[in-house]
């Protein structure tokens, strides 16, 4: 997605910094721990359970050390499924890769490790050829897998990765949306040739729509002026429907597949269930017309994880292009994989859409900081509802720890996108 904020990233420096506010470095203020080379945050030493979460005032601090690096002050972040994953070492070996080309040949290790994909919070420090930011700059972004994530005090990102925050929202709201955002935009855009030129219409069918990644994706797309078809479980359909879903069918029921193939053919399917999902979705959509089948459900990182970085990756890009020549051959259909990619400028599109009410936050509960097991611990549940947000300074303090059952947004009674905000108040 175009921005213009894309040209200052690509241009020379001179070129960039006419016309721009320069972002003088800033040290961390004698109050911060950052002064004093440690933070605060929740860090894992070995993976496993939610038992391996421990909290920990010693962690060392992240700082600018790229002339492109925005350190931020973490205000709030969220859960997501791959947080959990990664708790439990999913992806560890590629990750471990991009942190550390080294650590092939051994004797390094990523822990402790801090997890956490989401950030809203307030520029503190920046590089010298940092242009779009300055200290005090409300932001909000999304944290790549390999770098040490948001559950702290503070977070080091680059400049490209990093958004102004809209100005609708609050801190805790804003950190529902950059991964399920990024995800999305990388899964509907570049992986299924949508975009707001050409969406217009198109019929678009999401499995699994109710977590973050889903409503966000509802949005989206009716925000574009697509045609929109989920699947849930009965209890989120005023949800969903809240969101805008044109069509809402219960995945529990017994004919689910079968009301599917009754209505017209799609253009593009998201899958964020996999599994059993494919052998049936991919009749679901038009034959030889462009339709293209998104998975977000890759074994790729399972497969390093399990065999290793090059008889993992041969697997995994052999069931890929089986798959997809598979459905080529047969119906003409595009199968093709989605993936988490932070985007800075992506972000800067989205921001316009929230502030003027075409995207709310969808947060089904939010914790303090101190509570982030329990955070955890209510994303394993499951049956999600939107995000598992973390309050990780206290600005927000006098809103509810917990989902109220009693709310439009348990309840169904939703009016449409743009009348009132989704999250818990």
């Amino acid at each position: 997605m175009a921005s213009a904020r894309l040209f200052n990233m690509l241009a020379p420096r001179w070129c960039r910094a006419l016309g721009k506010r320069a972002c003088f470095r800033r040290h961390l203020s004698g109050s911060s721990r950052g002064t004093q080379g440690s933070m605060s945050a929740w860090v894992i030493d070995e993976y496993g359970t939610n038992a391996v979460l421990r909290y920990a005032e010693d962690v060392p601090a992240p700082a600018v050390s790229s002339p492109t690096d925005v350190l931020v002050q973490v205000c709030a972040t969220s859960l997501n499924p791959l947080d959990l994953s990664m708790r439990g070492g999913y992806g560890a070996t590629l990750l471990n890769l991009r942190r550390d080309p080294l650590s092939l040949l051994g004797g390094s290790s990523e822990f402790p490790l801090v997890l956490g994909r989401d950030v809203s919070g307030v520029v503190v420090d920046c590089g010298v050829e940092v242009t779009h930011f300055g200290p005090g700059d409300e932001v909000w972004a999304a944290v790549p897998p390999w770098k040490q994530g948001s559950l702290a005090e503070f977070v080091s990102l680059s400049e490209y990765e990093v958004s102004h925050k809209p100005q609708s929202l609050s801190h805790i709201e804003a950190a529902s949306i950059p991964y399920v955002a990024n995800t999305a935009l990388s899964a509907l855009v570049n992986a299924g040739g949508l975009c707001e030129e050409t969406a217009h219409n198109k019929r678009v069918l999401i499995t699994g729509a109710s977590g973050g990644v889903g409503t966000f994706s509802i949005q989206l797309l009716k925000a574009w002026g697509a045609h929109v078809t989920v699947t849930c479980s009965h209890n989120a359909e005023g949800l969903v429907r809240g969101l805008g879903a044109d069509e809402v069918v219960d995945y529990t029921a017994g004919d689910a597949e079968q009301r599917l193939e009754a209505m017209d053919r799609f253009d593009v399917i998201l899958d964020n269930v996999g599994g059993e999902t494919e052998q049936w979705a991919l009749t679901l959509l038009k034959s030889w017309s462009g339709s293209k089948y998104v998975t977000l459900v890759t074994p790729l990182l399972s497969s390093t994880d399990h065999m290793g970085m090059l008889s993992g990756g041969i697997q995994a890009g052999c069931s890929l292009n089986n798959k997809a020549l598979q459905s080529l051959l047969s119906s003409g259909v595009f199968y093709r994989w989605g993936f988490y990619a932070p985007d800075g400028p992506a972000l800067d599109d989205i921001r316009t859409l929230v502030d003027s009410g075409k995207i709310l936050p969808v947060v089904e509960a939010h914790f303090p900081f101190s509570q982030v097991p329990q955070a955890f611990l209510k994303l394993e549940q499951g049956h999600a509802r939107g995000k598992t947000v973390v309050r990780v300074t206290e600005e927000d303090s006098s809103q509810k720890d917990a989902l109220d059952l009693s709310s439009p947004i348990a309840s169904g009674d939703m009016e449409p996108p743009g009348n009132r905000s989704y999250s818990q108040q």
